[in-house]
């Protein structure tokens, strides 16, 4: 059992909102060969109406699949799965692990209506050298509009190459959306490169992505020091973050989960990692568009919680 629990704040245009969030996480082995996993989100937003506060709330499953281990280079996955398309939406989404508290402007591009796929996928490494591995994933999902577990009819897939001895990975990425007739059938592109130094305490990701609709991108840097008594140390603790993204009309027609207009935005954040996985998140933010220019404050505390959900039988 493992997950995340937070209470997050957010001023955005003066406009000020609370949102406290429980992130559940169960991974559960099945014999040697199978893994059941699933995520939940539950979550109750207070924002300001009328000027008064009102209040919404949300409970479902983020993704529920079950991973078969055919192989040392494939491992074959049924269920809800979250779609790999670039990499934030696998690797960075949960709130535990995430460094500012929203996630980027273009990051809906390419993850269709509910950023999960229902069907299966094929993944895991197609070349593994000492210098450097490819890994794969191929996915279709088909079209469900049950209420918990909603899917758009797609497919596609992601490659990446990985260097350890820089410890850079770049990838690129697929999918393309087969729900509708024929004409309305739109293709997503993307492109990931992350970068983490080997004892620099520096880890540089960039993300880009192009639909029918729109496009973008979002560099995202996060530093922490070794300098003075290592990570743990209370300066070692503190991790500045800076963010720079922007998106892109290409027409007007669907928003594609993004701006409508073009926007540039630049996030500062200042973050404290607290011991026994609490971290304290604060930023700044400046969008400019069109529509108008704005500040967005942030604040958040996030506590990372992790323990079996049995013991293990003794042999």
């Amino acid at each position: 059992m493992s997950g995340g629990l937070a209470f997050q704040t957010t001023t955005n245009a003066g406009q000020t909102s609370y949102l406290p969030l429980l992130e559940p996480l169960v991974a559960v082995p099945l014999g040697e060969k199978f893994f059941f996993e699933s995520r939940a989100a539950i979550l109750e937003d207070f924002f300001p109406s009328n000027g008064k506060y009102d209040h919404s709330h949300f409970a479902g499953f983020t993704y529920a699949q079950v991973a078969f281990l055919a192989s040392p280079r494939l491992t074959l996955v049924a269920g809800d799965y979250l779609l790999p398309f670039n990499v934030y939406n696998e690797r960075l989404s949960p709130v535990w692990i995430s460094n500012l508290q929203d996630s980027p402007l273009m990051s809906s591009i390419g993850l269709m209506s509910s950023a999960s796929g229902l069907g299966g996928m094929a993944r895991g490494k197609a070349v593994q050298t000492s210098k450097y591995s490819i890994d794969y994933a191929a996915f279709f999902s088909a079209r469900s509009g049950n209420q918990q577990f909603g899917a758009t009819r797609a497919a596609g897939g992601r490659v990446s190459l990985y260097v350890p001895a820089h410890r850079l990975e770049a990838g690129l990425s697929y999918d393309r959306s087969l729900q509708g007739p024929q004409p309305q059938h739109e293709n997503f592109y993307g492109a990931h490169v992350w970068w983490e130094p080997k004892d620099m305490g520096l880890r540089f990701r960039s993300e880009f992505a192009r639909g029918h609709h729109a496009q973008g991108y979002w560099i995202e840097a996060d530093y922490r020091t070794w300098a003075f008594g290592g990570l743990n140390s209370w300066v070692g603790r503190i991790e500045p973050v800076f963010r720079m993204q922007q998106t892109f009309r290409r027409d007007n027609i669907v928003s594609d989960g993004v701006p409508l207009v073009n926007t540039q935005r630049a996030d500062f954040g200042l973050n404290y990692n607290l011991p026994h996985n609490v971290r304290i998140l604060t930023s700044y933010s400046r969008q400019f568009s069109s529509s108008g220019d704005h500040n967005i404050w942030e604040t958040s505390i996030v506590y990372r919680y992790l323990f079996p959900a049995w013991k293990e039988k003794s042999k």
